[in-house]
């Protein structure tokens, strides 16, 4: 913002209810533009306006605003700041360096202060890409950047600007800010930077929507194989506290094969925030070698900060995802937690004197979430370049009530849903992920991929595997009433294969360096072993071998260590143990035919 555009009073405060302060004497505001109140200038956003009054949001502390102090306008929405040198920084929910603001005012974030969100003194080596009367067309890419040791920022046109290149602006060391391109556009001669502006509420355009064909693989066996997420799709996962929604999302986060990661904490709570903000820096990304930080964004935006910061947070978490997108990279989004971003709509609705909705949510919540949520997608961009933003949300219903608002809404626009399980997270079974209450509808659309590059049994195996599940639990049902001893053998190796299959191939531990990760090979040859071991079993079963024998089989034991011995790039040591399981059941059968 310009001296001249601080300086425009638009209003004064009338009157302040907490982070919502009502304006009037508005004379040349618009909605949704991005403001300063008061004399130590705290930001805030215009959501309401009738005649000369209007309702601004703000995202820091009112205390001390006072009615009849002056509302400066920015002529402009509430925004960030796009260009080389997001990743690997930390920001608040309204894009604040937290690192910079540190240095300033320590512990506390101070009101009113104003960093800019991309360092202006930094110094990038830059590639120019196009010349002078080259025709420029939006969203195409006009330089790269060496932004990170991994990543290479590719810096597009803004989707707003096109005509012809009239100077470029040759290879060399440039500030952000410094002028790379001339562009003699429709509406006259415009001059480009490294960094542009894009509003947080506002999707930014593509060239068009592709299939979801491809999975975003994470290496957690309970998602890949039996609940797959498409890259471009979007998730839910809901869980009450202590079932390891964060751990979930962090696993992912380090393992999963996106190429930048965004990460936002939405109103949680400091001592968990406080864990990401020393863990990230710490996690070594396995695909290089060098610190995850090097293709991660983190958005911190923890309870004890305004909450209407946290309402906006997500906005901005998505909005940096959708540039690099619009770069032709992959990017995930962990958004932790949406049910915090709810909470804020809610109490900041209450206090514009909304009509509330089920349990006091403001009744636009469902759209709100839809609005969220579309804007993932596997897109074709601007620049003709294909990439995507995935989008793993986290939902904290309180007391681990599925039934919940913000829950039911997300799962009506979600396409894939992992519920988290308080038993299983008792019992130290993580991921916590329940096999019953959990279902992915991009199945179909991953089928060609999956089949493509673990064979054509992929889906019929999954599917039987997930039937014994179902079968385990009915039997489990008997079991509670009548104890295991009455049921038959062959029912009992229902329950046995089962157990099998939830300690070696669902159960994995985050901790072991093999285990923590687990390729889609892997993943395959350890469920077709599992079910080896059920179809022989069984026949053998019907011969009149008895359960107990299986049981005792030696090579039984080592198939379920198998998860902590077996390496990913040694999956022919499955094939060893399911030739080993066969001879063992043939000898079984062997003594009683």
């Amino acid at each position: 913002m310009s001296k001249k555009e601080a300086d425009r009073i638009i209003g004064r405060v009338r009157r302040v209810n907490g982070p919502v302060v009502e304006a009037e004497g508005i004379t040349d505001a618009g909605m949704l533009e991005m403001v300063e109140v008061g004399e130590v200038r705290i930001v805030g956003e215009v959501t309401k306006l009738s005649g000369s009054r209007g309702i601004i949001q703000v995202y820091e502390d009112t205390t001390g605003i006072r009615p009849g102090e002056n509302i400066y306008g920015s002529g402009m929405p509430l925004s960030v700041e796009l260009g080389p040198g997001l990743l690997g920084t930390i920001y608040d929910g309204i894009q604040r360096p937290l690192e910079e603001i540190y240095k300033i005012s320590r512990e506390y974030i101070s009101r009113g202060i104003s960093v800019p969100s991309l360092n202006r003194d930094r110094s990038w080596s830059y590639t120019p890409l196009l010349k002078e009367g080259e025709a420029l067309t939006e969203g195409r890419i006009i330089g790269t950047v060496q932004e990170t040791e991994q990543v290479l920022h590719r810096i597009p046109a803004p989707p707003d600007c096109s005509g012809r290149i009239v100077w470029a602006a040759g290879a060399g060391e440039y500030r952000v800010e410094d002028v790379i391109l001339k562009v003699e556009t429709a509406s006259g001669l415009r001059e480009l930077s490294m960094v542009q502006r894009w509003p947080i509420r506002k999707a930014r355009p593509s060239g068009g929507r592709l299939p979801l064909a491809t999975p975003l693989i994470t290496g957690q066996r309970v998602i890949d194989t039996l609940f797959p997420l498409a890259k471009g799709g979007t998730v839910s996962i809901p869980g009450g506290f202590g079932t390891g929604k964060t751990m979930t999302q962090h696993a992912i986060a380090k393992w999963c094969d996106a190429d930048i990661i965004v990460y936002i904490g939405c109103g949680e709570r400091g001592n968990e925030m406080t864990d990401v903000l020393t863990e990230f820096p710490r996690l070594v990304d396995p695909r290089s070698g060098l610190s995850l930080m090097n293709r991660t964004i983190l958005i911190a935006n923890t309870s004890n900060m305004p909450v209407s910061a946290r309402e906006a947070s997500i906005y901005t978490g998505v909005t940096l995802a959708e540039y690099y997108r619009d770069q032709g990279y992959h990017v995930a989004i962990m958004a932790d937690s949406t049910s915090r971003w709810a909470e804020a709509l809610r109490e900041l609705s209450g206090r514009m004197e909304e009509m509330p909705a089920e349990e006091g949510f403001p009744a636009y919540l469902p759209t709100r979430i839809a609005e969220f949520y579309e804007r993932a997608g596997y897109m074709e961009t601007l620049g003709h370049e294909e990439g995507s933003v995935t989008i793993i949300g986290a939902v904290s219903p309180p007391g681990g009530d599925f039934s919940e608002p913000v829950t039911q809404h997300t799962r009506r626009f979600v396409r894939c849903f992992w519920g988290l399980d308080r038993q299983l997270a008792n019992a130290r079974h993580y991921p916590a992920i329940s096999w019953l209450d959990s279902y992915s509808e991009y199945l179909n659309d991953v089928l060609p991929w999956w089949e493509e590059r673990v064979g054509s049994a992929w889906k019929e195996d999954r599917r039987e595997m997930l039937d014994l599940l179902q079968r385990e639990v009915r039997l489990q049902q008997v079991v509670k009433l009548v104890g295991p001893d009455a049921l038959p053998d062959s029912q009992r190796f229902v329950i046995e294969v089962c157990s099998v299959f939830k300690n070696a191939f669902l159960q994995q531990n985050a901790f072991d360096d093999i285990d923590r990760f687990s390729t889609v090979e892997k993943q395959q040859r350890m469920l077709e072993l599992i079910l080896l071991y059920w179809r022989r079993g069984n026949e053998a079963i019907r011969r009149g071998v008895t359960l107990v024998k299986l049981r005792r089989m030696k090579v039984l034991q080592e198939i379920i260590k198998m998860k902590f011995t077996v390496a990913n790039e040694d999956v022919e040591s499955i094939d060893r143990l399911a030739a080993r399981l066969e001879r063992s059941i043939d000898k079984l059968e062997a003594i009683y035919v």
